[in-house]
This record gives structure tokens, C-alpha cells and sequence, in this order.
């Protein structure tokens, strides 16, 4: 008997948002596949927020569809698999810990020993089981965030919206919530993540999503978002002993090597295993002798550069 596989986390089809003439999202569709951690990504102004505030009941869309686990996301109870970690911190700073948890487990419906129980887990999750009983509004900007991730977990969901998880933490803060991160994932729960720190995006997703002007510009692993647009080649950059004051004796395959300051030179290499001594050879038949040598693969910044032509900003 051959069962059929589980609906996707998240399916978002043709969604639409108009502000009068302005249309915020123009036929958006992608899928968050069961157990995936999907970067979401675009330049200020590309729709995200939006999308986000769809996704949330906090806007309600001009047009597409929204499903959660297979069902309409306005279906009764639906929504409740659902979690979200704003960017802004969501938490009463003269409550404490235990107390925020309390707060927002109660908002979920959760009560008696569930909620202690959750409340247990949350402190040790975060690793704040000693400042259980202080004020949030004492804490550290990294100690805020994992509390405010918690409290987005309380009700168990099974896909995860994080808005900016990191922003403004420092990096053993930032390593903390991404070990967390791992262990709701490691557990089943879907992520879809949007972030202005490209690095983060490409090191924490399975897939990544771009999206520019309110239209999905991009989909797919970066692998092969690497090989549809900026291709594969390495950079490599080769510095030498001294000035460079006369010609590189060189092959045709490196006749696009360019001189980047007195002494660095930097060319673009498809196979590196045979180019980069060859490089080299010319390099050292032209009497120089190579002091430092940087060879590097295209990045999810190379991507997103040449889709959008913008930084991602804060």
C-alpha cells in the first residue's frame, strides 16, 4: 500500500494585499515543506512584513489562499499550530520570567499541570532557570529574545514564524537561539525565518525564498540558486611579495585577471584543482613570489545582489 505524503507545513497560493492602488503582494505562492527551516528573505519594502502579518490574522489578504497542515487557515483551530516571535519584544517587563510564561501560556489556553509543565520546560530551554523569578525588564537584549521565543512556543506549534530572531544580540546570544532553534526543528516543528543577516540565512536554512516587490523572485536551495544566477566560479584573489610594476606573463584562461591594488591580483576560476596552479605558475614565471592566496565560493550575498541589486539594511 503506498500512503501518500504528509501535506506541507505552510502553502501560501496567489496570495494578493492591496492598499488602495498599491498592491503590497502580487500572487505570492510558495510552500514550507513538513520539518524544513526556510529563510525568507528581501530588501525593505519587497512585501515581507506583509506576508507575515497575512500569515499572522493580523491583515487580511485581497486575494490567494493560506493553508496550514492541509487545512484552510481560517478553519476552526486551525491557526493554533501556528507561532509567532515578532521582531519587537513581546513581553511585559514588570512581570518576571515565570510570569511572562504564565501570561502567554494562559493566552494559548493552556492551564493546570500542562502549563507547568510547559513553564519547566521553557526555563530550561532557555537556560534561565536561575532568573525564573526576575523582572524581564533587568535582563540583557540575547536573555530577552530567547524569552520572547518561549513565550511564542508555549501552545507546542508545529510551524514557526521568527521575525528577526537575532536582531541586536550579541554572538554568544545568537549562537544560544539558534541551539534552541535546532531543538524545535530536531522535533518536528517547520521554521520559516526572515532575517536581515544573510550569513544566518544561508547557514540555517534548507531553502531559501526571495522575494522583491511583492512578487517570489527566487526559490530553491543555494546550491541551485548559485547555478542559475551568479554560476559557480571562485573568486580568487593571489597576493604577492612586492609591487607590481611590470605585466603577468599570462594564459588565455586567465585573461580576465585584474589588479586590484599594487601587489593583489584577482581573477574568477571555474575548476580551481587546475586553474589555481596554473595561476600560480604564471604568477612566479613572472618573477613574483605569492605572499597570501584567497579563494572564494559564491555566497547567498552574491545571490541576492544580483536579483534585487540592494543590501539587505536594517
Amino acid at each position: 500500500m503506498i500512503r501518500s505524503a504528509p501535506p506541507a507545513a505552510l502553502q501560501i497560493c496567489e496570495l494578493r494585499k492591496k492598499y488602495g492602488l498599491f498592491e503590497a503582494l502580487q500572487g505570492v505562492s510558495f510552500e514550507l515543506a513538513a520539518g524544513e527551516q526556510l529563510a525568507f528573505l528581501g530588501p525593505n519594502g519587497a512585501g515581507k512584513t506583509t506576508l507575515i502579518r497575512c500569515l499572522a490574522g493580523r491583515t487580511k489578504p485581497s486575494g490567494g489562499d493560506i493553508k496550514l497542515l492541509g487545512q484552510p487557515i481560517n478553519a476552526a483551530g486551525v491557526r493554533r499550530c501556528l507561532g509567532l516571535v515578532p521582531q519587537e519584544m513581546a513581553l511585559y517587563g514588570d512581570l518576571t520570567t515565570r510570569e511572562n510564561l504564565t501570561a502567554f501560556g494562559r493566552f494559548y489556553g493552556i492551564s493546570g499541570k500542562v502549563l507547568r509543565d510547559r513553564i519547566c520546560w521553557a526555563l530550561a530551554w532557555t537556560g534561565l532557570e536561575d532568573r525564573a523569578d526576575e523582572l524581564v525588564r533587568s535582563f540583557s537584549g540575547g536573555m530577552k529574545r530567547r524569552v520572547n521565543l518561549a513565550c511564542g512556543v508555549m501552545h507546542e506549534p508545529k510551524i514557526l514564524l521568527l521575525d528577526e530572531p537575532t536582531v541586536g544580540v550579541d554572538p554568544q546570544s545568537r549562537q544560544r537561539i539558534f541551539k534552541m532553534l535546532d531543538e524545535l526543528n530536531q522535533q518536528g516543528t517547520s521554521i520559516l525565518l526572515t532575517t536581515h543577516h544573510l550569513d544566518e540565512a544561508q547557514q540555517r536554512s534548507d531553502r531559501i525564498v526571495i522575494l522583491d516587490s511583492g512578487r517570489v523572485i527566487a526559490d530553491g536551495m543555494l546550491s541551485d540558486l548559485v547555478a542559475r544566477t551568479v554560476g559557480t566560479s571562485r573568486l580568487v584573489r593571489v597576493r604577492v611579495d612586492r609591487p607590481l610594476t611590470s605585466a603577468v606573463c599570462l594564459s588565455h584562461d586567465q585573461a580576465d585577471l585584474r589588479v586590484c591594488d599594487d601587489s593583489l591580483l584577482e581573477t574568477r576560476i571555474d575548476d580551481v584543482s587546475r586553474g589555481l596552479p596554473r595561476l600560480l605558475d604564471c604568477v612566479r614565471e613572472s618573477g613574483y613570489q605569492v605572499s597570501d592566496i584567497e579563494v572564494q565560493a559564491p555566497s547567498l550575498h552574491d545571490v541576492f545582489l544580483h536579483l534585487t541589486g540592494n543590501q539587505l539594511r536594517d
